[in-house]
């Protein structure tokens, strides 16, 4: 019994040694906002362009140490998920991409990646009530493709 406690311990201590060096990097969150946006243009769906616009100028700090230029080139797809039997549409699905093009300004570097999101809403029999869901919906697709591209520069800085 004695023989086998020491084994299990030995067996847990190597194992517990092996991953610890796994050679993952963990994100130093601090440096988020290491860079400072000089110029934002942006062109497509106005509205969303202007809550990301808003929301990824308030991330960026007044630093000077990565000047960036960002263009933003958004579009947003509405597309019939579901009828019912009657042939009536009863849920949508809204996809929202936006394309985004990074300029280091003191390199002359330039990067491109594009950060989409989904989500699909219940049409109700007031049509107002519909056009409420849908700019719910929007709203949280915009909250959430704005933590993406803040993640996409984030991560794209730190490796530069």
């Amino acid at each position: 019994m004695n023989l086998r406690k020491i084994f299990n311990t030995l067996l847990f201590l190597i194992l517990l040694i092996s991953y610890s060096a796994c050679g993952f990097k963990v994100t130093n969150k601090s440096n988020l906002s290491s860079y400072s946006i000089l110029e934002l243009t942006h062109e497509g769906e106005k509205k969303i362009n202007y809550n990301l616009r808003n929301k990824i100028l308030f991330a960026s700090s007044d630093k000077d140490q990565n000047e960036i230029s960002l263009h933003l080139n958004t579009s947003k797809e509405k597309i019939i998920k579901e009828k019912n039997i009657k042939n009536e549409v009863t849920k949508y699905q809204i996809i929202i991409f936006t394309k985004v093009k990074i300029k280091f300004i003191g390199d002359k570097k330039a990067k491109e990646f594009v950060v989409s999101e989904t989500g699909d809403y219940n049409v109700h029999e007031q049509y107002s009530q519909t056009l409420n869901k849908e700019k719910k919906l929007i709203n949280i697709l915009t909250e959430e493709l704005a933590n993406n591209i803040l993640e996409e520069l984030s991560l794209i800085i730190d490796a530069v």
